[in-house]
């Protein structure tokens, strides 16, 4: 690396016991991978009580954590965030910081594992969504920018040196149930090029020879309506709005606006390019865990790489986007919904051991807020219901009730691991026995 690139601050020593409440140790730069460490609890303080189970938990701001020394990708994405701010009104400074940090990032693909989505959606047109896309048209590395292109085109224009696609008006593609199984194919390659080395295999010449393709490459969608599940859950979410009276960006002029856009691609390419071999070694602490913790990795790097206020205010953008959209999850006829719901029913009814099919439809179709009145012509069934549950395992039986009758229904016990890992936070139950010890 061309160390007179940037200043890289010394690496610090690693914190081993941080103290509780505070975010994890920020990756500095030349350090390598630091390993993951589990929360401490200070021996002077007892931990905190957990809350009463039928209290909600109340939402916590995450903490703060200290500005570190900054270096030359301070005042660059400093600058960035202005040239975007200028055109679009994103719905909140934690968009603006993360889709500010998502166009730095699309220029040391080489460098990551995942490359995350940016699902720019919107209710209605005329939220920002195409805007936003012509700003990043300008500044994100290597674009390709395509509209109601075939799958094959895609994949075919990617490399080993991945280009950043752009795609405009994604609700052609998967605006309807109908829309999106006729264009199942792009949604498969969406998928698959989050994660790199995942190819997509066709035949090719006269002869048939069979070829590898490359599907790795960042990507930004943008449509009305959601995206799949599968490409929500892989993209970090820009929920659009239209401006409000009194809120002003500047028209964008391709002939007057595109040089200083360029100029900016030209500067990130500049300060990124030394420092891909660092941002390959670098493995942040994330504030959150799972499929966000890879989409968000390569983001959260280039936040520490920069210095300043970035690395603060990239784990503050991701934590309340991801915190936003897992709440927008609960709202959705999923899974994930069905067992929350359920939950506040046994918990609603004192916690039996069990309940019978019939009362636990007449709850679910009951509740004036809930989808499963809608789920079909008279609502959730009791088969409807059984399909459901039978992928997380559950499964009804002849169960007795309260009245001392025995009927058809589910016990509480086959519910416990699935609420445990799908819903943990509505009315949380203790931990799981440990194996080898009696329920």
């Amino acid at each position: 690396m061309n160390e007179g690139t940037a200043s890289i601050p010394e690496p610090a020593a690693p914190d081993l016991n941080p103290p509780a409440g505070t975010w994890p140790t920020v990756a500095q730069p030349g350090s390598g991978h630091r390993p993951r460490q589990p929360d401490a609890v200070s021996p002077l303080r007892a931990p905190e009580p957990a809350p009463a189970p039928d209290r909600p938990q109340e939402p916590t701001s995450p903490p703060e954590i200290p500005d570190v020394p900054q270096t030359e990708g301070d005042e660059l994405l400093a600058r960035l965030r202005a040239l975007i701010a200028r055109f679009v009104v994103l719905p909140s400074e934690a968009a603006l910081d993360a889709t500010t940090l998502w166009v730095a990032a699309s220029h040391l693909q080489a460098a990551w594992q995942h490359a995350p989505r940016l699902a720019v959606v919107g209710p209605a047109k005329r939220c920002g969504k195409s805007r936003l896309l012509d700003v990043l048209a300008e500044t994100v590395h290597s674009p390709v920018l395509t509209v109601n292109s075939t799958p094959a085109a895609v994949f075919r224009s990617i490399t080993e040196d991945p280009p950043t696609l752009l795609v405009d008006e994604a609700d052609t593609i998967f605006g309807s149930p109908k829309m999106a199984e006729k264009n199942e194919e792009m949604r498969g390659l969406l998928n698959a090029g989050h994660q790199r080395d995942r190819y997509v295999l066709r035949v090719v010449g006269n002869d048939h020879t069979p070829h590898r393709f490359h599907t790795f490459a960042m990507a930004a969608i943008a449509g009305i309506g959601d995206l799949p599940d599968t490409i929500m859950d892989r993209s970090i979410v820009i929920r659009m709005r239209r401006r409000a009276e009194g809120e002003r960006v500047s028209p964008y002029r391709t002939k007057r606006d595109s040089p200083a856009l360029r100029a900016m691609r030209t500067e990130l390419a500049r300060w990124t390019k030394p420092l891909a071999d660092q941002a390959l070694h670098l493995e942040p602490q994330m504030p959150v865990e799972d499929r966000a913790a890879d989409t968000w990795e390569p983001l959260i790097i280039i936040a520490d790489l920069a210095g300043g206020p970035w690395p603060r205010r990239a784990r503050q953008a991701c934590t309340r986007l991801v915190t936003a959209e897992a709440e927008s999850e609960d709202d959705q006829p999923n899974g994930a919904r069905i067992l929350a719901d359920i939950r506040r029913i046994f918990h609603a009814a004192g916690d039996p051991d069990s309940i019978a099919t019939d009362q636990l439809l007449f709850s679910l179709n009951g509740d004036p807020e809930a989808p499963w009145a809608e789920w079909g012509r008279s609502g959730l069934t009791p088969r409807g219901l059984a399909s459901m549950l039978r992928e997380f395992g559950i499964s009804s039986g002849n169960v007795r009730i309260s009245d001392h009758t025995q009927r058809k229904g589910y016990m509480r016990n086959k519910f416990a691991d699935a609420w445990r890992r799908y819903c943990p936070t509505v009315h949380p139950l203790g931990p799981p026995p440990r194996q080898g010890t009696s329920r």
